[in-house]
């Protein structure tokens, strides 16, 4: 193993997804079909809120930067992991795998705000309809995609500024598919208290603050809902937050169960489950989930086909 200043190593080597050897052609094939649908259904989705004038709106703008987040997210890991199933390689070089651990918490954290920035403008529109227009202007939208950028760029930064000082004397293997933080920190050789404590503060402020907010918006619209209750007016919030609660649920439950729920000493194999959940899974079913139970987005793809048929 090569080392630079024997301080650091050269390269890491992924063992990748604890898959038997037989069953690697059928994974292949099964991850490139989900990475493929997550490009394809994201950039569908940027498309149609590009193309259709109607779903230039708030909600809209945020989940066209939610849909773009998503194929960002989902392509720091998928293309790399894909590569290395295909080719049989392991290696990640060390620059690369500080990179990869910043792009993923990048967008990951990215994802968390916007997020939070979609429950809000839920909030406004229905507990504040006549307002909405006013409150929901376009430069706070503007301002709110700005700052969710810049606080997730720092906040990576951070992290991986003090990832970058640590010392891997132990080896180089990663039981891991990509560059995780939190297997990074175990394989490291040099004392990591104060990884370990930004991850614990910072962390936990990131990922629980924003999903306080989540639960707080929520838990306004329900009262508004309960404090005039009508079928039309449940009917009406379902359709417009349903979307967004699912996704919120998705996210959340993967987050949850990979960094909140302790796993067994002995294996990692839960971690590299969530993980392929998180990274994978969640961004290929969010195009999903607002094509299907979203009637604006069915009228515009309809709208798209039509005039696509007839221009034919």
């Amino acid at each position: 193993m090569k080392r630079e200043n024997q301080s650091s190593v050269s390269e890491f080597l992924l063992l990748g997804l604890p898959i038997q050897p037989e069953k690697q052609v059928v994974y292949y094939a099964l991850f490139l079909a989900m990475y493929l649908t997550t490009l394809l259904g994201n950039l569908l989705i940027i498309l149609l809120i590009r193309l259709d004038s109607r779903l230039h709106t708030p909600m809209y703008f945020f989940l066209s930067h939610l849909a773009l987040t998503d194929i960002c997210f989902s392509s720091v890991t998928a293309p790399k992991m894909l590569m290395n199933m295909l080719m049989q390689t392991q290696s990640i070089s060390y620059a690369g795998c500080i990179c990869q651990a910043y792009f993923f918490l990048l967008f990951g954290d990215l994802d968390n705000f916007l997020l939070t920035s979609m429950a809000y403008d839920r909030y406004v529109a229905i507990c504040h309809p006549l307002y909405y227009t006013k409150m929901m202007r376009q430069s706070l939208c503007f301002l709110l995609v700005v700052v969710s950028w810049v606080l997730s760029s720092a906040i990576a930064l951070v992290y991986t500024l003090l990832l970058a000082r640590l010392s891997f004397l132990r080896g180089n293997t990663l039981h891991h598919f990509f560059c995780d933080l939190s297997a990074l920190l175990k394989l490291s050789s040099s004392d990591t208290t104060i990884n370990q404590l930004v991850i614990l503060t910072v962390g936990s402020v990131v990922i629980t603050l924003p999903f306080m907010c989540i639960l707080v918006s929520y838990g306004l619209i329900g009262a508004t809902i309960l404090r005039r209750p009508s079928i039309k007016g449940i009917c009406k919030a379902l359709s417009t937050c349903g979307s967004h609660l699912s996704v919120v649920s998705l996210y959340y439950g993967a987050i949850i169960a990979l960094y909140f729920v302790p796993s067994s000493n002995n294996s990692n194999d839960k971690d590299i489950i969530m993980s392929v959940l998180c990274t994978v899974v969640t961004p290929m079913l969010n195009p999903f989930i607002y094509s299907l139970r979203n009637r604006d987005m069915k009228g515009a793809l309809g709208n798209i086909l039509r005039r696509g048929a007839f221009s034919a």
